[in-house]
């Protein structure tokens, strides 16, 4: 086995131990708040459509890392760009924590099944033919930039890696391979966290979702005071 095929696996593997862990914390308040408004039946469907999106972005990030192997190039090129996407995170999860706890109402810009119509929902048909599932993949595309640690050693390691190759297209195509491996990585944790969110025993006691709903706001802020600092 090449000392890229090994990377593969230590890319995915560390993909599957970073999403138990760090992406838990960070992204699971993001995954629970779209799993939340949505019926049962579209949960799945739309977290994979989220995590196809995020995939495709952090593909992108490590073929570019990979043909340049410049890591520091790329992230200098983003940084003001996932500042926003940061700060606009951090206040969509405060505001999704305060419609899931009852303190406000999204039905008409989102939408829902009880308003299919939202004005957000109803852009989103308009550019895809579908309603509000359909939202999950630009939105993925848009929140793989967010700052993450975890992927910047990912990146790093796929940056180094390509510049042991001599061909440009080979080397964004390994930077790519190796990001993909580590997003795939990732999925099943958060996928296992917006499974857990539609669980009766969660929904059905609203001491738990009021908690839930604060902690969510908690880290919203969180996220909005970092986009800031950063």
């Amino acid at each position: 086995m090449s000392s890229i095929e090994t990377l593969y696996l230590v890319f995915i593997s560390t993909g599957f131990a970073v999403g138990f862990g760090h992406c838990v914390g960070m992204c699971g308040p993001i995954v629970v708040s779209f799993s939340l408004h949505l019926e049962s039946k579209r949960v799945l469907i739309s977290n994979l459509l989220y995590h196809f999106g995020r995939v495709m972005t952090y593909a992108v990030l490590g073929g570019v890392v990979g043909i340049t192997g410049s890591f520091v190039r790329v992230t200098a090129g983003i940084a003001v760009l996932q500042k926003a996407v940061m700060i606009f995170t951090g206040l969509m999860i405060v505001v999704m924590g305060l419609s899931m706890g009852g303190w406000l109402s999204l039905g008409r810009i989102f939408g829902d099944h009880y308003n299919p119509d939202g004005i957000i929902t109803r852009g989103f048909g308009k550019m895809s033919g579908v309603r509000s599932t359909a939202a999950y993949l630009p939105m993925g595309l848009l929140l793989g930039l967010l700052p993450c640690g975890p992927v910047y050693t990912a990146l790093i390691t796929a940056a180094r890696a390509g510049m042991e190759i001599q061909s440009p297209f080979k080397a964004f195509l390994t930077g790519m391979g190796l990001m993909v491996s580590f997003g795939l990585g990732t999925i099943p944790a958060l996928l296992l966290v917006a499974s857990l969110a539609k669980m009766n025993w969660l929904r059905s006691r609203k001491v738990i979702y009021k908690i839930g709903s604060v902690l969510m706001i908690a880290v919203g802020i969180y996220f909005v005071i970092k986009g800031i600092q950063y």
